[in-house]
């Protein structure tokens, strides 16, 4: 018998090397993650960070609204859905950083928001989500699987965690996975946000999945579902951005009355 002494650590060592550069390939791959309970922020339909959102045909792009505006993410025949954005401006910069820090929907004859509580420090085990449904507040009791639905059945939010993790249904229209998460003290330090010491920026992380768009949806994250949308985003730069903040800027959370958009709500209550 051939001794293969001198040939396995060879042998070994280019396996180690190829597994090595799967895992990290792996790790560069907008995912899709169908029935996720928690976002994936590399997973498609998800907003995440400054916001950066992974579109419906996988391409990432960050799109740089203004901080206290409110933006339309998707308009199509059965749902809107908008954000608001909370930010701030270190002085010498040109822009606001920005987060999502609220979700508002309205669909059928109903509204409903989420959004993320200010807090001045990040506490692990503190819940920091609120909500309203039809312009009312409610109490999503804490714990994994608790949940809370619409007396017509069309709407349900579950938690996925404990606390501050979420998950939106609205029956045949769209799920939503949502996260209250801080800005943290690492990320404040390698972007250069100069947070100030009484808020840590609570805010949001989103993932959507969404059934049955139809082709002409509309939307910072809407377009991108378009059968005919080809992306404005420049690849392999840094921090490809994607314009658009004029033709998607509403005057509130629960409207829907940007320049593109054509969702058409009937009598509902704004915040």
């Amino acid at each position: 018998m051939k001794s293969i002494g001198t040939k396995f650590p060879t042998v070994f060592t280019v396996y180690i090397i190829i597994l090595a550069i799967r895992v990290a390939s792996a790790q560069q791959t907008v995912t899709c993650t169908s029935g996720a309970r928690k976002p994936s922020c590399n997973g498609l339909g998800s907003g995440c960070y400054d916001p950066r959102f992974i579109g419906g045909d996988g391409v990432v792009f960050y799109f740089h609204g203004k901080r206290d505006n409110h933006y339309a993410l998707v308009s199509d025949s059965a749902i809107q859905i908008n954000a608001r954005f909370i930010g701030l401006r270190p002085e010498g910069r040109t822009r606001d950083f920005t987060w999502i820090q609220a979700l508002g929907l309205i669909f059928g004859s109903h509204t409903f928001t989420v959004e993320a509580k200010r807090a001045e420090t990040w506490v692990e085990t503190q819940d920091h989500l609120s909500f309203t449904f039809d312009g009312t507040p409610f109490q999503l009791q804490e714990g994994h699987l608790s949940n809370w639905n619409s007396s017509d059945n069309a709407f349900l939010v579950e938690r996925t965690e404990k606390v501050n993790g979420v998950m939106i249904t609205v029956n045949g229209v769209a799920e939503i996975s949502v996260s209250a998460v801080p800005v943290t003290e690492q990320d404040d330090r390698i972007h250069k946000y100069n947070l100030p010491k009484d808020d840590c920026f609570a805010h949001l992380e989103v993932q959507f999945r969404f059934f049955g768009l139809s082709d002409v949806v509309e939307g910072v994250l809407g377009k991108t579902y378009r059968p005919d949308y080809e992306s404005t985003a420049k690849r392999g730069v840094e921090m490809p951005v994607v314009g658009g903040a004029d033709k998607y800027e509403i005057t509130s959370l629960l409207s829907s009355d940007c320049q593109s958009c054509f969702f058409s709500p009937g009598d509902v209550a704004d915040t």
